[in-house]
C-alpha cells in the first residue's frame, strides 16, 4: 500500500522527483528496472535474510498491481470507449 503517511512522504519525495527528473525516456524500461533492482540491492545490503526478500517481493506486487489498479485499467477503458470493445461490448 503506497498510501503512507505525509510526514513520511515528506523526506522521501524531493529524492524521487529528483530520480524521476533523471530517468530518461529513451531506453525508459531498462533504466526503470535498474534502479528498482538497485534500490532493492542496497536495501538486501542493510539485511538479507528470507523475512526482507518475501517483504520486498510483496511490496512489488503491490506496486505493480496498484499501478495497474489506478492507472492502466482506466486508460484501457478510455481505450475501449475511443476504439471498441474487443469482448464483444
Amino acid at each position: 500500500m503506497p498510501y503512507i503517511k505525509p510526514e513520511q512522504r515528506t523526506p522521501l519525495d524531493p529524492l524521487i522527483d529528483q530520480l524521476c527528473a533523471a530517468l530518461p525516456d529513451e531506453g525508459f524500461a531498462g533504466n526503470l528496472n535498474y534502479v528498482v533492482s538497485r534500490l532493492c540491492a542496497g536495501l538486501l545490503a542493510r539485511r538479507k535474510n528470507y523475512a526482507r526478500i518475501n517483504e520486498m517481493i510483496g511490496a512489488l506486487e503491490c506496486a505493480k498491481l496498484e499501478l495497474y489498479r489506478r492507472v492502466a485499467a482506466p486508460y484501457e477503458d478510455t481505450k475501449i470507449t475511443e476504439n471498441g470493445d474487443v469482448f464483444g461490448g
